[in-house]
């Protein structure tokens, strides 16, 4: 039996030009790290239609997807997660804490006082690259 693989999306929302940022909520293994909002890609969905759905579900929010930001492979104790992330617009709505404890609005300087979750990390250094 091999290890489960996930493909997830992620969302980098970048507003006045500040990112956000969610933290993770719940009592599973990536609990309270800070991540890029999304999830997971379902079966017969492209990555930007999984984005913006996710979105939707857990922030209550209409995005544009634009460029894709990175994939990354990582593999945690639970799974391997492969997660592409795109430069998104909020087009519609204020984030709403629905899955996440919290949501930070960061200049991309402060990107790096957070702690992430280890597949995010690539994409962090790569947004703020690109921001900067």
């Amino acid at each position: 039996m091999g290890t489960r693989q996930i493909a997830v999306v992620g969302a980098v929302i970048v507003r006045n030009g500040q990112v956000m940022a969610a933290q993770r909520g719940g009592t599973g293994p990536l609990a309270g790290l800070w991540e890029f909002p999304g999830g997971k890609i379902e079966p017969g969905e492209s990555a930007r239609e999984a984005l913006e759905r996710e979105i939707a579900e857990e922030l209550g929010c209409l995005v544009e997807v634009g460029k894709e930001v990175t994939t990354t492979i990582h593999e945690y104790d639970f799974a391997v997660i492969t997660l592409t992330t795109f430069f998104c617009l909020l087009v519609d709505g204020e984030p709403r804490l629905t899955e996440h404890t919290a949501v930070q609005w960061l200049r991309t300087e402060e990107l790096d006082s957070l702690a992430w979750a280890p597949a995010d990390v690539p994409a962090v250094a790569l947004v703020k690259a690109s921001l900067e």
